[in-house]
């Protein structure tokens, strides 16, 4: 099984080589047969000329199962480049990942405001306020006047309807709870829509409880009983916002793990940027991305029915949880001194162990 890497940019390179070092000893253990390539996007393929996104590499990711993607940092690439779509977005967009899966939850000797937490929010990743995504061609920003700036919102049944779907069904493997955020008393429409497909679908669900919770007071009910979730299911900019909450309430974004999937693509994604301001300082915390590989094993595992893939990706968290637990791992942004490629070696040695 090929896993394709594609390091994107600022500390993307680092957190990627502390990954794989933990990926190359699992597949070790596990005899899972991975076969890691490696490609250029975002910056270093613009330096050789090419779209940060190269058609070719988009192929490849559209025929690989496993791919792990670095962040990006669009800001940063030259004046030519600008007007191009991100790697992130070409590659949602092509394999139409629908699902932002991003769990969050506290862990043994990692500095916390949440004393206890342990969730998933899944966030609609196609539709909502974001711009780029309401129209067909164009987008969905537009200004009237010079004084007057309008922006619209697209929310479908499909879109709300399978999102729910992968929410519910994730709840039932947990602890079978469901919380749907909306802004329905203003977003009648829009909002109506996304609350009446939901509802819809959670008719099929009887074992799985549901509550509805207006936005605003869940992002005052994460951090007054964050203990209290399970599975969050919202629209897209709702649940950007309230995933890096949750991020930050578990520890902070560097612990920030997500897959965006479809029904048949799942990609690892850190859910945190690309922080030029620290990069190729030995400074990031992998810790991320090594969520997010794990996430992708496990999504396969479920999917094919390989019961090595998971026990492999059940090792993984596991390794991850107990390097953690050691404070002299912790990397600068959870309060320690230990650099990447440190806690890279020390998660590697877990793994074997």
């Amino acid at each position: 099984m090929k896993i394709l890497i594609l390091p994107g940019d600022g500390i993307g390179a680092e957190i990627t080589v502390a990954t794989r070092l933990a990926l190359e000893v699992l597949d070790r253990k596990f005899a899972l047969g991975l076969e890691f390539v490696e490609r250029d996007i975002g910056m270093a393929a613009i330096e050789k000329g090419l779209d940060p996104m190269p058609d070719a590499i988009m192929e490849e990711v559209r025929a690989t199962p496993f791919t792990m993607l670095g962040p990006v940092s669009t800001m940063e690439y030259p004046p030519e480049a600008q007007h191009l779509p991100s790697p992130s977005s070409l590659i949602r967009d092509n394999l139409d990942l629908f699902a932002n899966i991003r769990p969050s939850r506290t862990r043994p000797g990692v500095p916390s405001v949440a004393k206890q937490m342990d969730l998933v929010i899944v966030r609609e990743n196609t539709e909502g306020f974001y711009a780029v995504r309401t129209m067909f061609e164009g987008k969905g920003e537009f200004m009237p006047t010079p004084d007057l700036a309008m922006s619209m919102r697209k929310i479908t049944v499909q879109g709300s309807r399978r999102i729910a779907k992968v929410a519910f069904d994730l709840a039932r493997v947990r602890r079978k709870k469901v919380t749907v955020v909306h802004k329905g008393n203003v977003l009648r429409i829009t909002d109506g829509l996304f609350l009446r497909e939901v509802r819809s679908v959670a008719q099929d669900y009887p074992d799985v409880e549901t509550e509805e919770i207006i936005v605003d007071a869940m992002a005052a009910l994460l951090i007054r009983r964050p203990e209290s979730f399970d599975v969050v299911v919202t629209t897209n900019l709702f649940g950007d916002i309230l995933s890096d909450e949750a991020a930050e309430l578990s520890g902070g974004l560097g612990l920030g793990g997500s897959i965006n999937a479809s029904n048949d693509h799942a990609v690892a994604q850190a859910a945190h940027g690309s922080a030029p301001d620290i990069a190729n300082q030995n400074k990031a915390n992998p810790t991320a991305l090594v969520i997010s590989a794990q996430m992708l094993l496990k999504w396969h595992a479920n999917r094919s029915g390989n019961n090595q893939l998971a026990s492999a990706a059940a090792h993984l968290e596991t390794a991850l949880d107990d390097v953690l637990a050691d404070p002299a791992n912790h990397t600068v942004d959870i309060g320690g001194n230990a650099g990447t490629d440190e806690f890279g070696e020390a998660l590697a040695r877990a793994v074997d162990q």
